[in-house]
């Protein structure tokens, strides 16, 4: 007889976390999933109610780093509790069976759990040539997609190689490396960009999966609002230094040193997407800003075409031109860009005349101060 499938608070209780244990993880998730507050009692009726969902994560032309970003996270929510609370299926990274066993399972997921298991992928498929670039067990990354997402009731592209091609579909591309979507016409495809994407990131849109039965809220560019809805640039603690027009100039020289803007060394913030500045790295200790480094963008396509990383901000794709940000004021004349640069330019104004003010307050109450003792006198 097979063994019933455990509801995630059975899964908890038999590892031996207590109730209150439970109702602390789900207040997390609630918020790590970009759920309002008012939305936790649904979320601990999900967990107390629903089975484990299956779920097949596939790595084709990609580094693995979207995988190496989940299980290193330091927060006991991803290391510890969502890996065992999905039933991870397959995964050519951390599944213990290999050859035919690792297919069996896959495909025994497949038929067992029609319409009812999550599918997520790692990496860009190739396309060209018959898709022969990347294959596995005999068969192309191409046959293996479209196969499962057949009959997927959740189809997750983790991170850059997934969501837009990455450095795989750089120019000048010789594979096809192809983002899913485009090779799953017809299919909702949820893109969580980024080079790698945040654990945090990862680990919230699998718990907004797993308690509303449904993938949340999407943009444009089918990536989840609660984590891409803002620029990079908007949350940044540097973005002080921007708006007074206090920039790095190169690397290491005295305005570095003092943390200024990295905006004219290549930062991307100002066109990225993404919650860096907001859930950080490393257990919310860093992120490649605070480091000292600028944004490359990765979240966003093309960025490895994007270049040289360390131009001020060279070509910028997305808005139906090209164009540098130098020119995007003249250019542009409305929109996302030249609202950047008209609020840096008018904020820099007043910031200056303000300046300029307490320096000549100063200097008059300096001379009305000179005057009146030399009166005394």
């Amino acid at each position: 007889m097979s063994e019933k499938p455990q509801t995630i608070l059975e899964q908890m209780l038999a590892q031996g976390y207590t109730r209150r244990d439970f109702l602390r993880f789900c207040s997390y998730i609630t918020a790590a999933a970009g759920v309002h507050a008012s939305g936790l009692n649904k979320v601990v009726k999900a967990l107390e109610t629903k089975i484990r969902p299956p779920v097949l994560w596939f790595h084709f032309q990609e580094c693995t780093c979207c995988s190496e970003s989940f299980i290193r996270s330091n927060h006991p929510v991803i290391t510890d509790i969502v890996l065992d609370k999905i039933s991870l299926d397959y995964t050519q990274t951390l599944q213990a069976a290999a050859g035919d066993q690792a297919e069996e399972a896959l495909h025994n997921t497949m038929e067992k759990y029609k319409g009812e298991y999550i599918m997520t992928v790692e990496g860009a498929v190739p396309t060209r040539d018959g898709g022969v670039y990347c294959t596995i067990a005999g068969r192309t990354a191409l046959d293996i997609v479209k196969e499962a997402a057949e009959n997927a009731k959740t189809i997750i592209a983790w991170g850059s190689c997934a969501s837009n091609g990455c450095i795989q579909a750089a120019n000048p591309n010789p594979t096809g490396a192809t983002p899913i979507y485009k090779v799953l016409p017809g299919k909702t495809v949820m893109n969580v960009p980024g080079c790698p994407p945040i654990a945090e990131v990862m680990a919230g849109v699998i718990v907004h999966v797993l308690a509303f039965d449904r993938i949340p809220q999407l943009d444009g560019l089918n990536r989840p609002r609660a984590f891409y809805s803002k620029r990079v640039h908007d949350s940044c603690y540097r973005r002080p230094f921007y708006d007074a027009g206090l920039f790095v100039n190169s690397f290491d020289d005295e305005n570095a040193r003092k943390g200024y803007c990295l905006y004219k060394v290549g930062c991307r913030g100002p066109v990225t997407y993404n919650s860096c500045g907001i859930i950080r790295w490393n257990n919310g200790v860093s992120y490649p800003i605070q480091s000292g480094h600028p944004c490359i963008g990765c979240s966003e396509a093309n960025f490895w075409d994007n270049g040289p990383f360390y131009q001020h901000l060279a070509n910028i794709p997305g808005f139906g031109i090209e164009t540098t940000a130098d020119k995007i004021g003249t250019i542009v004349g409305i929109g996302t860009l030249a609202g950047v640069a008209a609020h840096a330019i008018s904020t820099n104004i007043r910031k200056r005349r303000l300046i300029q003010e307490v320096i000549d307050t100063s200097a008059k109450e300096e001379k009305e101060s000179s005057g009146k003792q030399e009166g005394g006198e």
